[in-house]
């Protein structure tokens, strides 16, 4: 299983909601394992730094150092739970 990187800002809805997927997620026997690291660009720069020219919005997620999501202005829950989701099982496979 690999894991999965999610960049992330205090105070962004949309991280928050992303976190809201996760801990979702993670109540299913499915998705239990999978792990998922978080690193605040404000104050972990130095671990954002290398994925830093593959996004601009967060959440970000990464696995392997490939983008796998990015959420953008707008989104709602629903469309982020469904990317986040992608995510777990593309770390699981």
């Amino acid at each position: 299983m690999k894991k999965i990187i999610m960049i992330k800002i205090p105070g962004c809805p949309y991280c928050a909601n992303a976190r809201r997927a996760i801990a979702a997620l993670k109540q299913e026997e499915a998705y239990r394992d999978v792990q998922v690291e978080e690193i605040d660009e404000t104050t972990q720069p130095e671990l954002a730094a290398p994925y830093g020219k593959d996004y601009y919005y967060v959440p970000s997620l990464f696995i392997e150092g490939k983008k796998q999501f990015e959420a953008k202005p707008g989104m709602d829950y629903d469309t982020i739970y469904a990317a986040v989701k992608q995510a777990f099982d593309r770390a699981k496979a």
